[in-house]
């Protein structure tokens, strides 16, 4: 625990200007980023007794080991900055809300030249327009089906779309008369358009005009005796009129917001928010937060409506409704001027940002917020027994090793091979004990002879250890003569406080010698060896044995399933292009070019040899001649099995996972 007067700025070297400071660790790892209006005033405040400060608060100053500071010339620059420095370095002690689940949202891909309508999940793409998010896809279909009525577009796949343009016949869709079939000719590119325009504006929210329209042309074409006209146009006007009762009517004037509600405890927040178009609830969303900072209800506020609307900040085909004209909240953020003045210049329009007082506006904010309560309510029910044994496994598991607290950091590598070829390794990280995938890496074993073989997996262990180690002496050499803040972090810049090896004695007194080569002595090593799931530490004649209802065991036997898990994926991706191109050498006129295109077409070796010779010429460049030569050599390849020594389970396609104890 650091003292934070070691670091502590002297007062006059402080600007009292808008900025953003960060505040690292020992190991120069970004862990909380804020911005002021006065920097001097806000970072002097840090710095005062720590019995003054709240808990949290006295965590992250006695966690860092230093404070910096960049001055900008308003407080908007500093919003816009707080927020691109959040996103880059994803500090523990600043708020990240999350969503509770994955959202649907009905789509419309107007970058394409026959703009298709369809449901999508997940972070919003380029030249996409999105309506929503729905609470369920089957409520997306219903309305788009009733909607295909009186705006006919395009709704298959890539695939079917191009199928039905080769073979001249539209699909069922298109004899029904709910798609306009531009596939097929019937409608052109810029009439498939104009439906598609009109379809957008829509479901936007501008419904009267269409309504309106539609009762003339009806109303007109009984009077002109047209009644199949007209009996047709009141279908369509049924259909519009359905699809919009599945939108409840909450405001009569046409309002464009947003309304924003939160439930809070001490540890947690829930926020719900509706989207509300055309005076009607076009979609409710859902995040959770865990209160990491000590922060207020306006704190909170602005710190979801930064990430909310600023994600979304300069990315191509976001359109600008992305932010309404009004924000409804339940308290105003402390810099609401500066919050105002951004989302304006998102929008490209004024936005004004405000707490309802009374009426419908008011209401909508008593129900939104009703929801923001079970929310949390129903978050706590599920998230409750995994927090709290997350806790307990870290606490158990520094325990029985001997560690002086809970490991933030977990690493784990494991060695995987067949028969001692294709050798690679995994490492996977475990941060709060949870998996930070995006963390993770791969190697491919130095070192083998000729035929890429090696069965020595206490040598191939001692390797890769030696190799993270060294990136991450050298990254931290290299900080000492670079400025950290320039660009990312380094991949192997943040050091674990737990190395866990897949292995025995063996293999854990390989990874304790690679550590004492490169003098690293402030990392806790274990391994843990399948057969009994012992523990295995350096210098120990005796493993630790843990109770099997252990939940620290259960925790090491989770990050050394999922390194498993990693491994045996990059060895399968290794394998199947060796084992195609060592099948293929021996095919006359098969050079390194045509080999490539072909596990290019097939992905995998099963695939290919599945694969009929009337399929496999279909590969440029491979004629039928080479094509019944590639089959045939394909046809006499061994399928090879291998079985894990430790357990007997065949492992399909024969990837071997090499436990402590096996070979």
């Amino acid at each position: 625990m650091a003292d934070p007067a070691t670091y502590r700025p002297k007062p006059g070297e402080i600007p009292t200007s808008p900025g953003v400071y960060k505040f690292r660790d020992p190991h120069s790892r970004v862990i909380y980023v804020g911005k002021a209006k006065n920097l001097r005033s806000r970072l002097t405040s840090y710095f005062q007794d720590l019995a003054n400060l709240h808990v949290r608060t006295q965590t992250m100053v006695t966690t860092a080991a230093s404070v910096e500071w960049t001055t900008v010339a308003t407080e908007v620059e500093a919003l816009q900055l707080e927020y691109t420095w959040i996103k880059q370095f994803e500090p523990r002690f600043n708020v990240k809300y999350r969503d509770d689940k994955s959202y649907p949202s009905l789509a419309v891909t107007v970058g394409e030249e026959f703009p298709r309508a369809q449901v999508m999940r997940g972070p919003k793409r380029p030249g996409v327009r999105y309506f929503g998010p729905y609470s369920h896809a089957w409520a997306i279909r219903e309305t788009l089906d009733s909607l295909l009525r009186v705006f006919p577009i395009r709704t298959c796949s890539s695939g079917v779309f191009k199928r039905a343009a080769q073979t001249g016949r539209p699909c069922l869709l298109g004899y029904i008369g709910k798609c306009s079939a531009p596939c097929v000719g019937r409608v052109s590119a810029e009439e498939h358009r104009e439906i598609v325009d009109d379809f957008v504006s829509f479901m936007a929210g501008r419904t009267d005009r269409y309504i309106r329209g539609l009762e003339e042309e009806m109303k007109e074409a009984a009077k002109e005796l047209e009644f199949e006209k007209a009996a047709r146009l009141r279908d369509d006007l049924q259909a519009l009129k359905q699809s919009l009762e599945k939108n409840a009517v909450v405001l009569g004037d046409g309002t464009d917001a947003d309304v924003i509600a939160l439930s809070e405890d001490p540890l947690e927040a829930a926020v719900q928010v509706f989207h509300v178009r055309g005076g009607r609830i076009r979609g409710q969303r859902g995040w959770v937060v865990d209160r990491v900072e000590d922060v207020d209800t306006a704190g909170l506020v602005e710190h979801f409506m930064q990430q909310l609307y600023g994600s979304e900040q300069g990315e191509p085909g976001i359109d600008t409704e992305t932010v309404p004209r009004e924000i409804l909240v339940p308290e105003l953020p402390g810099s609401v001027e500066a919050i105002t003045e951004w989302l304006s210049a998102r929008r490209g329009a004024k936005v004004e940002v405000r707490i309802p007082k009374r009426g419908d506006k008011a209401a909508l904010m008593e129900t939104v917020a009703q929801n923001a309560k079970q929310a949390l309510a129903l978050h706590k029910t599920r998230r409750a027994s995994d927090l709290t044994t997350r806790s307990v496994a870290l606490q158990e598991l520094a325990d029985a090793i001997g560690m002086d607290q809970a490991p933030l950091r977990i690493e784990c590598y494991d060695i995987s091979h067949l028969q001692g070829t294709n050798v690679v390794a995994s490492m996977v990280v475990f941060e709060d004990g949870l998996p930070r995938k995006s963390e993770y890496r791969r190697f491919t074993i130095k070192g083998s002879d000729e035929n890429g073989a090696t069965n020595d997996d206490v040598r191939n262990m001692h390797e890769v250890i030696t190799r993270r180690f060294k990136a991450f002496l050298k990254e931290q050499e290299e900080e000492k003569l670079i400025d950290a803040t320039i660009g990312d972090r380094k991949k192997f810049s943040y050091p674990p406080q737990l190395v866990v090896v897949d292995g025995g004695q063996p293999q854990v007194a390989a990874a304790a010698r690679a550590l004492a080569d490169l003098e690293i002595s402030d990392v806790t090593l274990v391994g843990l060896a399948k057969r009994l799931e012992e523990v295995w530490l350096p210098d120990e004649d005796d493993p630790v044995l843990l109770p099997r209802s252990s939940e620290g065991l259960y925790m090491l036997q989770r990050v050394r399933d999922e390194a498993h898990r990693f491994g045996i994926a990059f060895h399968r991706q290794k394998r199947s292009k060796s084992m195609v191109a060592s099948a293929l050498d021996d095919v006359p006129g098969l050079g390194e070019v045509r080999r490539k295109a072909l596990l290019a077409h097939f992905g995998t070796l099963r695939k290919l040899r599945a694969a009929q010779v009337a399929e496999i010429a279909e590969v440029p460049g491979i004629g039928p001649a080479t094509a019944r030569q590639i089959h045939s050599a394909l046809a006499e390849l061994p399928v090879s099995r291998a079985v894990n020594a430790a357990t007997g389970e065949i492992l399909d396609g024969g990837e071997s996972r090499n436990g402590p104890d096996e070979e």
